[in-house]
């Protein structure tokens, strides 16, 4: 049964109260560092640890007047010190804040999002190697090609979500990223020493040079990353809606129990799942886009980058658990149909087999041109009036003078185009395989 989602934790990070809370765990940790170098007292850092609070309520009625969400935030805050609020925000500006607050916030996103991903590499390895020897159709252009099975797609997604944990790993490193470097970047009332000791108590790097922000490339890096991500998800469920068609149901989505397809058909069962997490997708990849549009900024700062990340980083980051968490459901309750892909295997009377025929033909020392012209010849054939294409080759002359029947009939061996599955799997998933 596929669970149905819920993920609080995932809107919890992005709602204003968690939003506050990491501002001002980078306000106090500024002043520790500033108490520590004796800039303010320490009876003032202790009495400012144990006041300091604020209401979402009232930052936003403080925010119409002020117009600025940082300053309505240090006046509501204030309010809880009392006197000791002269010490807070000292030599800082607001992207400070901001930025090393929201990358705190990023970080705790993709921790989520990290784990939805070690989901769906454990549901792809699963999967891949149940269906390791089932054998299907591979298709070119929709066309269909030569054998393979469904285990080497599934391995093939699975290798691929390998590469999206590592491509995602190195996105958190670069923009799990810290800076309090004044307001155009050069510590001009606040010491290189509180930067140093804020990132360092958050558990972030430090930006080596900054303007007054930290640079949107980082970010774009990352947002780039989890549209390539949801380009895999898209990939695989762009693959199960396609095996899904009525006309090829060789693997279809779980259906569950009182679930209706159609409000007019009542036969319909329709790859709803995948064609949700097709389109989320495009969310996520125009979201990549507008993060590119935010890395060139006028000087040392503007703030058109600032109401766009305040969009793109929550939504992305919520959708991208919601596509990985519907994704890796999809595959684990995946129904597929072995029998109906060896009847499409079928479909073309031998066909598929052709590479095997044309090949035997060179290695009785025809031209490649010439075996070439011998097998399509009778491809076609068959093709177009629907002849078994072995029985065509039996009767072909041309063909006859350097096969034999048994030379034919080895060409149709479906077996032949399996023998390597298992060293592609091993190298796949090598010791894995044991497990």
């Amino acid at each position: 049964m596929i669970e149905r989602y819920t993920r609080p934790e995932m809107a919890r990070i992005w709602d204003l109260q968690n939003k506050y809370e990491k501002w001002l765990e980078v306000e106090i940790l500024a002043c520790e560092a500033h108490a520590k170098k004796r800039r303010i007292p320490k009876e003032a850092l202790n009495r400012i640890k144990k006041k300091a609070r604020f209401d979402v309520k009232r930052i936003g009625e403080i925010e119409k007047t002020v117009k600025h969400d940082v300053i309505a935030f240090l006046t509501n805050v204030g309010e809880a010190i009392g006197g000791d609020s002269a010490y807070l925000h000292m030599g800082l500006t607001s992207s400070d804040v901001l930025d090393t607050g929201m990358a705190l916030q990023i970080r705790d996103a993709s921790e989520i999002i990290r784990k939805d991903l070690e989901r769906l590499h454990k549901v792809l390895k699963s999967q891949a190697l149940k269906y390791r020897d089932t054998v299907q159709i591979g298709r070119s252009h929709g066309i269909h090609a030569e054998p393979t099975t469904f285990g080497m797609k599934l391995a093939l997604w699975y290798e691929e979500v390998g590469r999206d944990i590592q491509r995602f790993e190195r996105a958190v490193e670069t923009i799990s990223c810290g800076k309090i470097s004044g307001a155009v970047g050069n510590f001009a009332q606040v010491d290189p020493d509180v930067e140093a000791y804020v990132c360092k108590k958050a558990g972030l790097t430090l930006a080596k040079i900054s303007t007054q922000i930290i640079q949107r490339d980082r970010h774009a890096e990352y947002m780039n990353t989890l549209a390539l991500i949801a380009s895999t998800v898209e990939k695989i469920a762009l693959e199960i809606r396609h095996l899904q068609r009525t006309e090829v149901r060789e693997a279809e989505e779980f259906f569950s129990k009182g679930q209706k397809g159609s409000s007019a058909m009542p036969h319909k069962r329709n790859p709803i799942v995948s064609e949700n997490l097709c389109g989320l997708a495009r969310l996520i990849r125009s979201n990549a886009m507008a993060a590119l549009e935010n890395n060139a900024l006028w000087h040392e700062r503007d703030i058109s980058h600032s109401s766009v990340e305040r969009v793109i980083f929550p939504d992305s980051t919520i959708l991208m658990d919601y596509m990985l968490y519907q994704a890796a459901n999809l595959l684990d309750n995946l129904i597929v149909y072995p029998d109906r892909m060896r009847e499409n295997i079928d479909q073309t009377r031998g066909l598929i087999f052709s590479q095997r025929v044309l090949l035997a033909l060179t290695g009785k020392g025809a031209s490649r041109e010439d075996a070439y012209v011998l097998v399509q010849r009778n491809a076609m054939k068959s093709w177009n009036d629907g002849d078994d294409f072995m029985q065509l080759l039996f009767k072909d002359p041309d063909v006859r003078r350097r096969l034999n029947e048994k030379e034919i009939r080895s060409c149709f061996d479906i077996k032949y185009y399996l023998r390597h599955v298992g060293t592609i799997f091993n190298r796949v998933f090598g010791k894995e395989m044991d497990d």
